[in-house]
């Protein structure tokens, strides 16, 4: 037995991107727990909990609204990373690693939304 949610891909990667956010953020400064850590950590993890969520027992219509708040965090986490790039907390490598992983995930949930009737 599984959820729907389960078996989507989109929601497998958002998962795995909650995961890398929650690990490159253990670098981040300290004084930054109660801002820039806990605000990115907190959208990119909405990102699956959104996309689980408009999943079960909702009409299409319902999904796509929520795929639309996921879509939404992924750019809350993007300009998180913006911060954290200009703030020296990632390198220019890191950040492209995982902003191009975010625009990968934002497609994908993008197409997927699209193939919704």
């Amino acid at each position: 037995m599984s959820f729907k949610f389960e078996k989507l891909i989109i929601w497998q990667d958002s998962m795995n991107f909650g995961e890398n956010i929650f690990q490159m953020t253990h670098g981040f400064p300290k004084d930054e727990l109660y801002n820039l850590t806990s605000q990115i950590r907190r959208a990119a993890d909405s990102i699956a909990l959104n996309i689980s969520e408009g999943s079960i027992l909702q009409s299409n219509a319902e999904f796509k609204r929520f795929l639309g708040y996921s879509i939404r965090s992924i750019a809350e986490v993007v300009t998180c990373l913006y911060k954290a790039k200009n703030r020296k907390y990632l390198s220019e490598a890191q950040f492209l690693e995982i902003y191009n992983f975010a625009y990968k995930i934002m497609n994908h949930i993008i197409a997927f939304r699209n193939k919704l009737t």
